[in-house]
């Protein structure tokens, strides 16, 4: 057995049910859980790992709920598109992916995502080209370290039949659900504190057929774990449900099943009061994406509502070709910002309620109540950041709205489980330079066409 004791933080933010803040905090963990929390002088003296945490803020790690890691491998590309023309330019180039590329974007898009203090991501892969699995992500994620929620994406309606994306990157149904089933069988682990966790996620309504949607939603229901898709992200897809199945998206998915507390949806820009007000109703969540709706210009989601109204809401960083960045602070920030801008109120969204949705939020929507918080019983994740830098300077009367409020720094500290992943601003598990060589090798070859 092996602890972990945190000591000394400046404020230690605890995320609980009272959202605790506590000065010269602290925390106590035994095998990757946390024991206690509280003011150094009440926790133990001693542990196997001690950690002096004077002069940082210390927050849970932070939850990512939608992503497509793949995409770190094009950004930039497409830069001035809506999404359906982004996707159309973006389908060919994917196209050219094998094993070896989904694997090593995954690994660059977690370890950006772990230095930017997220301890555990969703991914929503829905291409497997030339041989590539999802296995290939899981096995990344066991290598750097970062809690995993991997969902067996899938794309079945090809151009010839009037989906978005080109034959070629379609895939057959019935492939598809056999390989959805080998992935929870091999792969979910249900246990408190897992490690990988697999969910299934159709990838829209524009792609694959309302027949998998439904059988896709009698698999996870029979195995027990969650469903994903994109679902209301713009008003082209809007158009599109209405043309095709006479509804808008929300009430396409429910008709299929694809509603309750299992059930979250990425982006939902485009949704009105009544949908709102479902969405609470049936416990759905909702992967909320600022930077990639702003990037495509997609529209502003209504967050504001959805809280008010009870709805779970997270954030997620969506894909690097969408948002050209994983970093979840920045996110938080831009949540923040976004909020204010569409609604003209400075109050729209706090600091404080922004950092809540990146961790007890995308908890709750990835159906979690063993992380997102620093509290007795919980995994032992957390990131921490020093206060002593040019970005804090003048804002130390708040150490955590600095956090959000000021330039989103790389995270000093990221601790998984008990186990530390980056240790004073160094990822511990990969090389970053060799990994980087090689990511941009693959880069060029498949937007070249090489």
């Amino acid at each position: 057995m092996t602890t972990l004791l945190v000591r000394h933080a400046e404020v230690l933010v605890t995320m609980d049910d009272a959202r605790r803040r506590i000065p010269d905090g602290g925390l106590f963990a035994r095998d990757g859980v946390i024991e206690q929390v509280g003011r150094t002088e009440e926790l133990p003296r001693e542990a196997d790992l001690v950690l002096d945490a004077r002069g940082m803020v210390v927050i849970p790690g932070m939850v990512n709920t939608h992503h497509h890691l793949y995409q770190t491998l094009t950004r930039v590309i497409a830069q001035n598109a809506k999404l359906f023309d982004w996707l159309r330019t973006l389908y060919p180039i994917w196209a050219r992916m094998d094993a070896e590329a989904v694997y090593v974007s995954a690994l660059v898009g977690m370890a950006e995502l772990i230095r930017s203090g997220c301890t555990t991501t969703s991914d929503h892969l829905y291409l497997f080209p030339n041989g590539a699995k999802l296995d290939d992500e899981i096995r990344a994620a066991q290598e750097i370290g970062i809690r995993f929620h991997a969902t067996r994406g899938a794309m079945s309606l090809g151009e010839s039949r009037g989906g978005l994306p080109p034959d070629s990157v379609v895939e057959d149904e019935e492939a598809i659900l056999k390989d959805m089933q080998r992935v929870i069988e091999a792969y979910h682990d249900p246990k408190p504190y897992a490690m990988c966790r697999v969910a299934l996620a159709p990838c829209s309504p524009f792609s694959v057929t309302p027949d998998l949607m439904r059988e896709a939603a009698a698999m996870a229901r029979h195995y027990g774990v969650m469903l994903h898709t994109h679902l209301a992200e713009t008003r082209d897809e809007e158009e599109y449900c209405l043309a095709r199945f006479g509804k808008r998206p929300v009430a396409f998915a429910a008709d299929l099943g694809w509603e309750g507390p299992d059930v979250w949806f990425a982006h939902m820009v485009h949704v009105n009061r009544e949908e709102i007000a479902a969405l609470a109703r049936t416990g759905v969540g909702v992967a909320h994406c600022p930077t990639s709706n702003m990037r495509l210009a997609s529209g502003v989601a209504p967050i504001r509502a959805m809280l008010d109204q009870g709805v779970k809401v997270g954030l997620g960083v969506d894909g690097s070709a969408s948002n050209d960045s994983s970093h979840m602070l920045a996110e938080v920030r831009q949540a923040m910002l976004l909020q204010r801008v569409a609604l003209e109120r400075p109050d729209a969204l706090t600091a404080e309620e922004a950092l809540w949705l990146a961790t007890r939020g995308g908890a709750a929507v990835l159906g979690r109540d063993d992380i997102g918080q620093l509290a007795p019983g919980k995994a032992a994740d957390f990131a921490a950041w020093r206060l002593d830098r040019l970005d804090y300077a003048g804002a130390l009367h708040d150490p955590v709205a600095a956090l959000v409020f000021c330039q989103p720094r790389p995270a000093d500290w990221v601790v998984v489980q008990g186990r530390v992943i980056v240790q004073e601003g160094h990822l511990l598990p990969v090389e970053e330079g060799r990994l980087i060589e090689q990511h941009n090798r693959i880069a060029r070859r498949i937007v070249r066409g090489e």
